[in-house]
């Protein structure tokens, strides 16, 4: 039996990195709580139906990654499953990608966050449960008589989850007024090398701007973040544990991860000066009018 997902069916579109992209940062906002008080009688009921709503989608883009990783020699797809140079290069490449938001796209998401604690806790709670969801969609995989590319599913769900945590961190440094300027790909390889440190970037080097381009993506932090990944990929097995099972510990592994990201990245910033003391005011949204 092969253990390495082909490349799809006929006539499917092979997914691309911006899709890809695209979608993991839709999942992630559609899962991003309503703004305090919102709800009613059925808040539970929605908030169930959300949840498996977020769990087909993650199933969907896991699926799509990995049909990526398998695409190409059987070779290319061991070396993606096992971790190592093809899984940080994947990760790399999308990482530039991956859409974050500015804080005034942020606070006109969430009106009703009045300060940076409110908006963190937001989305570190959208990002936890997109994280949830896509260890839920590849467990629930692994209780199949059999199961389809699981190691290739595995490293996929490793990216996913990997750029779900980047995507948190770019946008909590947006929110505690650290935001990184340059390009995509410079501002992606800060944000990875903060995702692999676990803390937030240094604010000494965004006001220099030399600073920028020490963060560069050198061997060394191409080594942590493969050493992040292989860790990350190791602790994911589990979720191959089948009768059901395994979509429990899939989504409970994911939850607790990201949320240890987020808590060691924000205690890492809160507190800290802004680079601009007046970033969060400015950001304001607009006043609605009367009849909006």
């Amino acid at each position: 039996m092969a253990i390495f997902r082909k490349p799809g069916r006929p006539g499917q579109p092979e997914p691309t990195p911006d899709g890809v992209a695209d979608e993991l940062a839709g999942l992630v906002e559609e899962l991003e709580p309503g703004e305090p008080g919102e709800g009613g009688p059925g808040g539970l009921a929605e908030y169930r139906a959300e949840t498996e709503r977020g769990r087909r989608r993650g199933a969907r883009l896991v699926t799509a990654i990995a049909r990526r990783l398998g695409t190409g020699s059987r070779a290319a797809a061991k070396g993606a499953a096992l971790g190592g140079r093809a899984l940080t290069e994947q990760l790399l490449q999308t990482a530039p990608r991956i859409p974050v938001r500015n804080l005034a796209t942020l606070r006109a998401q969430h009106p009703g966050a009045a300060d940076p604690e409110k908006l963190a806790d937001l989305l570190i709670t959208g990002a936890s449960r997109a994280s949830s969801a896509l260890g839920a969609g590849v467990g629930a995989a692994a209780m199949l008589p059999v199961p389809p590319a699981m190691p290739v599913e595995i490293a996929a769900e490793t990216i996913a989850v990997a750029a779900v945590e980047i995507k948190l961190i770019a946008e909590l440094h947006e929110v505690y007024g650290f935001p990184v300027e340059g390009t995509a790909a410079q501002k992606a390889g800060a944000y990875v090398g903060a995702w692999a440190d676990r803390r937030g970037i240094d604010p000494g080097r965004l006001a220099k701007p030399a600073g920028l381009a020490a963060m560069a993506l050198g061997s060394e932090v191409r080594q942590q973040v493969r050493r992040r990944l292989t860790r990350s990929s190791l602790r994911r097995l589990p979720s191959l544990t089948p009768l059901l099972v395994g979509a429990g510990i899939g989504a409970t592994i994911n939850l607790r991860d990201t949320r240890k990201v987020a808590r060691e990245v924000r205690e890492s910033l809160r507190g800290l000066p802004p680079v601009d003391p007046g970033y969060w005011a400015a950001a304001a949204p607009a006043p609605r009018r009367a009849g909006d």
